[in-house]
C-alpha cells in the first residue's frame, strides 16, 4: 500500500481542524496551526498530532461521527501500519520532514462531538489500546504537501 500524507489539519485554535493543501513545519508545529492550551498541546515534544485514516474509517463503521481533522491531528497518514508504531518511532513525512513518536495523545472532551453519546475515551491508549492518536517531536523541519509519502525509518 502506498502510504502518503492523506490530509493536512490546522485551525486557529480547537477542533476541529480544517484541511490544508501545504503547510510549514518548525520544532514547534505547524506556523499556520494555533493551540490554545499550550499545557496540553504543541511545543517541542507535542509539535504535531498524527491519526491514522484506516483508523477514522474503522470507527465510522461503528457509527461514529469522526472524520479526519475532527479530533484535532494536524496530519491524517494513510496506509501507514498503526499497529507497528510505539513511542520512539521515526517516520519521513515527504520529502523533507522527518519525525519521532514522543508519546500517546490523551483524548479530552473537546473531541466528544466526533464520538457515539461524546464516547471521546474511545481512542484513549489506555482504554483501547492501538486506536490512540500519536504527538510527535520534530527532527527535520520543513514543508509537508498532501499526496506526499510517509513511511517509516
Amino acid at each position: 500500500m502506498n502510504s502518503h500524507i492523506f490530509q493536512i489539519n490546522a485551525s486557529r485554535g480547537g477542533v476541529p481542524k480544517s484541511a490544508v493543501r501545504e503547510a510549514t513545519l518548525i520544532a514547534t508545529g505547524l506556523t499556520i496551526d494555533v493551540q490554545r492550551l499550550t499545557q496540553f498541546h504543541g511545543g517541542t515534544e507535542r509539535a504535531l498530532c498524527l491519526y491514522s485514516l484506516e483508523k477514522i474509517l474503522a470507527l465510522q463503521r461503528e457509527g461514529h461521527p469522526i472524520y479526519p481533522g475532527s479530533t484535532g491531528e494536524n496530519v491524517t497518514l494513510a496506509g501507514i501500519d498503526w499497529d507497528e508504531l510505539r513511542i520512539g518511532t521515526r517516520l519521513k513525512l515527504g520529502d523533507e520532514v522527518a519525525v519521532e513518536i514522543s508519546s500517546y495523545t490523551v483524548p479530552c472532551k473537546q473531541i466528544a462531538a466526533s464520538f457515539i453519546d461524546g464516547n471521546f475515551k474511545r481512542i484513549s491508549q489506555v482504554q483501547h489500546s492501538g486506536w490512540s492518536r500519536l504527538y510527535v517531536r520534530v527532527i527535520e523541519a520543513g514543508n509537508l504537501v498532501i499526496g506526499q509519502t510517509a513511511r517509516v525509518l
